[in-house]
């Protein structure tokens, strides 16, 4: 029975609430006076993440105690995420499909971030249209880590669409793929695991050790997702398919990061950009490998636009994927 709370029950009705969940976040995105008035469910995990975070990872702590805590912690939450999560699939299937329904597409829509990440982005392609650096250093200040200030327009731009094609991967593809493997436990889940990572996942004095646990795991669950994501981008428009997967399978694995450089990769081809490559993170210059390296540096506020017409496209194709495979579904098993 409770293994039941944890695998989907109707695939083909879960890849039907998937693409309502994309439309419905592309259609609304995150409404600004629900979250005034309620936390968003990423709060609640950060804040759950913090509680182990502040007992856990103590100064007076060795380095290894901290990381056994921290694999500790992270299983934990990841534990109570997908308790959450089957525990409202419980609740919900005591109104049957007239309950589930609703409630799994709300939740899915709310931990999809197709358009909080175009917002996000689109404000510093604004910024750097209307001439003002003050606003686009404060615009991309919200979606990266490197320091604003060192960031020159060119820098900025490239920034808005490294970004734009790693939270692809993380805030729309691969939580889509979890809810369609494992329902509502496996969204929470992910999304529990990408939250630690985004706060404890760091090399820096303090989580180095605490939070080595979250950034493995964070690690294995977005290998296929980040692959896909890639292959989705080089698929987004006909023409440039096989350069996007040529330049895509050489630079890929150059990325600091095992995931990022998928995504990162095949949005530089596709735009004829040079993308990553030496970048500032606070005080600290990290020596990365160019994607696509033989493309142009100079990117700009209309190259943000186009990874974002890209990464629309790249949705609308995965939605069209999920309903090609909910009608086999319904086909193979005659299930409605």
């Amino acid at each position: 029975m409770v293994i039941d709370l944890f695998i989907p029950h109707d695939p083909a009705l879960r890849c039907i609430v998937l693409i309502l969940a994309l439309m419905l976040d592309a259609w609304l995105g995150e409404p600004q006076w629900l979250w005034r008035n309620l936390p968003h469910p990423v709060v609640l995990f950060g804040r759950a993440i913090g509680f182990f975070e502040r007992h856990f990872n103590r100064r007076d702590r060795t380095g290894r105690t901290r990381r056994m805590l921290g694999v500790v912690a992270i299983i934990i939450l990841i534990l109570l995420a997908a308790g959450t999560g089957g525990g409202i699939m419980a609740a919900a299937s005591i109104g049957g499909n007239a309950l589930t329904i609703p409630v799994e597409l709300v939740l899915v829509a709310i931990l999809i971030a197709g358009r909080s990440l175009d917002d996000h982005t689109r404000a510093v392609a604004i910024a750097l249209e209307g001439g003002s650096m003050k606003d686009a250093r404060r615009a991309i200040s919200m979606i990266v880590g490197r320091n604003p200030d060192a960031l020159d327009a060119h820098a900025i731009a490239r920034a808005g669409i490294e970004t734009t094609a790693e939270n692809l991967s993380d805030g729309v593809i691969a939580p889509a793929l979890f809810y369609l493997l494992f329902g509502l436990p496996g969204i929470i889940a992910y999304k529990m695991i990408n939250t630690a990572d985004s706060m404890t996942g760091y090399k820096s004095r303090r989580y180095f050790a605490y939070g080595y646990g979250a950034a493995r795991i964070d690690d294995l669950v977005n290998l296929i997702p980040a692959r896909l994501t890639g292959l989705l981008i080089a698929l987004a428009s006909p023409a440039g398919f096989f350069g996007a997967i040529r330049v895509m399978w050489r630079d890929a694995g150059r990325h600091r990061s095992p995931n990022a450089g998928w995504p990162e990769a095949a949005m530089a081809a596709r735009l004829g950009l040079s993308l990553a490559g030496p970048r500032l993170y606070g005080q600290r210059m990290s020596q990365d490998a160019p994607m696509n390296g033989e493309g142009r540096r100079e990117a700009t506020a209309s190259d943000i636009r186009r990874s974002l017409s890209l990464m629309w496209r790249a949705i609308a194709l995965a939605g069209l994927l999920t309903g090609m495979a909910g009608l086999a579904i319904i086909t193979l098993t005659g299930s409605p």
